[in-house]
């Protein structure tokens, strides 16, 4: 009876083991033996390739593994492993972890361009089930389709057998990742809205209808992907658009102004709208400027704007709260309160355009005293000290909470020390987590380091080598503008 139990026992631990190397979760296991036959299978399916070993593979994999738990039905998602399977992934050219495609019926359709979060790939997903337009049969059709929370295209046609159609089922096919499309051959449809004739209108969401701008907008071109691409560009978010952590890359291309406060279309459409309002009241004066608008949710976005603007956004009333990002990196804050007649919006905006606004930096308070071996770098002091032109300057990059940077500590200090008599060179440091980096600096760990020499202030030269006080020695003997020279401490003597 004994051994009877132990058996069973075992073989109940054998087959979860067993269960668990195959991967019982709901997404779909694929490999070279399997992937043309399995993929076939399936009308619409995304497939990760991932290595084992990847960071950004472990920290998707419970995302993905949720967004294929409430896709179940809709769309499958599937994984194959890179490094036990390097046939189907040289054949899919894939040369870095994870890569996201899509394919269809088989055969590989598009990459996956959408976020890497369960609600993004659930939000991505579903617009690829189905035909890429919708067919409207009825006025109540056209109504439920562009009454949502997203733009909405549609087409209208006279008959089926139309060249115009076809084309617009072949831009929609071709855009169907960015844009929600549907089509009717019955001109009646659109009636209400004014079509008496074949056209394509783009239907921007009820709830953003303003006073400002049009809530349909008529494409006039010849249909094309090409032709409808540019058009729904120039026109899809409209004059002042909600962004969204879906949106923020595409918004984000341009300079944009961005207002912050409780935005909720779901529970607070009127309250929302009533400062959009007062917003697009002003901003519709600087249209033609080359600047772009957004209403945003300041919660959606706290944990970035205290990143990049920490203490300025201790503010936590109704009131907007006014950013501008342009596309060189440059920031803006309005540090006047938004007030109801939007004129301190106005003068922000003024001073703006007439390159009057100081930029955002941000930066640590600049220390009282600065003598010691390192010298301590906060943003504000950045031009300073590391780009004195007369000076070749060696900075660190750290994180207070990293483990490498503390170790480095009294060996860079004891470089410090040792140069400490040579006026032609710094060794500096700096708090890369409290401090804006120059764009030109490509720190994505801690610690990082760049020499940069006298002279050459736009060409920083990043640090590959040891990190003994001999191997920063050699390094600078080697690419300091002067001779060095080494002050010997007491421990050298």
């Amino acid at each position: 009876m004994q051994f009877s139990y132990l058996a069973l026992l075992c073989l109940g631990v054998l087959h979860a083991a067993l269960l668990l190397a195959e991967g019982n979760g709901d997404v779909l296991e694929l490999g070279d033996a399997d992937f043309e036959r399995r993929v076939a299978e399936h009308e619409t399916l995304l497939v990760e390739f991932f290595a084992p070993w990847c960071g950004h593979c472990k920290r998707l994999a419970p995302e993905y593994e949720a967004a294929a738990t409430r896709l179940k039905g809709i769309v499958p998602l599937a994984k194959v492993d890179c490094t036990a399977n390097s046939e189907t992934c040289e054949k899919f050219g894939v040369n870095g972890y994870p890569t996201l495609k899509i394919f269809r019926n088989g055969e590989e359709a598009s990459a996956y361009d959408g976020l890497r979060t369960a609600d993004g790939i659930v939000s991505y997903m579903k617009k690829q089930v189905g035909p890429s337009s919708v067919a409207l049969h009825s006025e109540a059709d056209l109504d439920a389709f562009i009454n949502v929370f997203d733009s909405s295209v549609v087409g209208f046609f006279s008959e089926s057998d139309n060249l115009q159609l076809a084309e617009f089922l072949k831009a929609s096919s071709a855009l169907r990742d960015s844009y929600r499309f549907a089509h009717t051959t019955d001109l009646g449809i659109g009636q209400k809205h004014g079509v008496d004739k074949e056209c394509v209108l783009l239907f921007r969401p009820p709830h953003m209808s303003s006073v400002f701008e049009d809530s349909v907008l008529t494409f006039t071109d010849s249909v094309s992907a090409s032709t409808l691409r540019t058009f729904l560009r120039e026109n899809i978010f409209g004059l002042c658009p909600h962004l969204t952590s879906e949106n923020r890359d595409s918004l984000r291309s341009q300079d944009l102004l961005a207002a912050y406060y409780n935005v909720d279309y779901v529970r607070n459409p009127k309250g929302t709208n009533y400062w959009r309002n007062r917003v697009m009241k002003v901003t519709t004066q600087f249209l033609s400027r080359g600047l772009s608008f957004a209403v945003a949710d300041r919660d959606e976005f706290q944990e970035e704007l205290e990143k990049e603007f920490g203490q300025q956004l201790s503010n936590g009333g109704e009131m907007p709260l006014i950013t501008i990002r342009t596309r060189a990196g440059h920031k803006y804050i309005m540090k006047e309160e938004f007030t109801r007649d939007g004129k301190s919006l106005e003068r922000f905006l003024e001073a703006y355009f007439a390159n009057s606004l100081k930029r955002y930096i941000k930066s640590e308070t600049v220390p009282e005293t600065n003598d010691g071996p390192v010298k301590v770098v906060v943003a504000d002091t950045f031009n300073e000290i590391v780009n004195n032109p007369e000076k070749d300057v060696l900075v660190e990059f750290y994180a207070p909470w990293c483990g490498h940077c503390k170790n480095l500590e009294p060996t860079y200090t004891e470089l410090g020390e040792k140069l400490s008599g040579d006026s032609h060179i710094v060794i500096a440091k700096m708090d890369a987590t409290a401090n804006e980096i120059p764009p030109n600096y490509d720190v994505q760990g801690f610690p990082t380091i760049y020499f940069v020499p006298a002279r050459q202030k736009d060409q920083p030269r990043r640090y590959k080598g040891g990190r003994e006080v001999s191997d920063f020695i050699s390094y600078l003997k080697k690419e300091a503008t002067h001779p060095l020279i080494i002050t010997k401490l007491r421990d050298d003597l």
